[in-house]
């Protein structure tokens, strides 16, 4: 690993540490019940389509692999369906989260701290490695594929979602809308009219102001991306248009591909009143997460 990409590391590191995926989306004690129901409740009303797309039902008696478990709260699905669940996360914070949760509700899994990039498992262990909107935050995003690819048994599966680049979120949200929203928040005003439009938190919205304020590069399009993505001080998210996503999976004899999630907050007036229907074939052109389903 090159320096750079060793402190970048450690960068995302510390930023997951401190802000463990999913933990904002809870008004309770962290590690309590009631905090596990309240992230699961939150993360398959928002993206509902994961059950579905993930497939947790039909795991049963799979050896499966999570890299970037979190909360545990996909991981717990696994486990439900009878799969022989392991979950690795680059954070302490959300490995003692997610054995938390199994212990809380008395599901069966292993955990441990691991590193996408060089994990530390025989070749061939896993019938499916499944990895939910984490690799494109890991420096080397392509040597942690090759590491899938190795620890997948003969004929078993990666199901993994990237940040998809043709998606509406990028294109048009990130790229245009928020690219233009940022100056408004060099005011208080300005704040209080991004907060009220978007029900952005004002928090957030400070943050994003005060690193517009003190990082010059703030601007440029890949730290614009990485802090508009999953928090004002995010170091690093990278997104995939389709050939690139194939291109990362080229050892792989069958790769599919499928998009999800709308993100329908940054769709202006229409968002609120999109059917399911309707939001499924518009997600399913320019959705943000783009699955990407790879056999061995």
């Amino acid at each position: 690993m090159s320096e750079e990409n060793y402190k970048l590391k450690e960068r995302v590191r510390a930023f997951w540490e401190n802000h463990p995926c999913g933990t904002k989306f809870a008004d309770a004690e962290p590690g309590s019940r009631r905090f596990y129901e309240l992230v699961e409740a939150h993360r398959y009303e928002k993206e509902w389509h994961i059950p579905k797309a993930a497939d947790f039902a039909n795991s049963t008696s799979l050896r499966v692999l999570e890299i970037g478990c979190g909360l545990g709260t996909d991981g717990a699905q696994f486990a439900k369906a009878g799969a022989n669940y392991t979950g690795v996360d680059l954070t302490q914070a959300a490995v003692d989260l997610a054995k938390r949760r199994f212990e809380l509700f008395q599901l069966p899994g292993t955990f441990r701290i691991a590193d996408a990039e060089h994990l530390d498992f025989s070749d061939n262990s896993f019938d499916l490695v499944y990895s939910h909107g984490v690799l494109h935050h890991t420096p080397d995003t392509a040597g942690a594929i090759r590491e899938i690819h190795r620890v997948l048994s003969r004929g078993g599966r990666a199901v993994v979602m990237l940040y998809h680049r043709n998606s509406y979120n990028y294109r048009v949200n990130i790229n245009m809308l928020r690219r233009t929203g940022v100056y408004l928040l060099r005011w208080k005003t300005g704040v209080n009219f991004v907060h009220l439009l978007t029900r952005e938190p004002k928090e957030s919205l400070l943050e994003h102001a005060r690193q517009l304020q003190v990082r010059p590069e703030y601007l440029d399009s890949e730290e614009f991306l990485s802090r508009n993505t999953d928090g004002a001080g995010n170091p690093l998210a990278r997104v995939y248009s389709r050939s690139e996503a194939r291109e990362l999976f080229k050892q792989f004899t069958h790769v599919e591909l499928r998009t999800y999630f709308l993100n329908k907050r940054w769709l202006p007036i229409l968002g609120p009143l999109l059917p399911r229907s309707i939001e499924s074939q518009m997600a399913s052109r320019w959705g943000w997460h783009l699955w990407i389903y790879a056999t061995k």
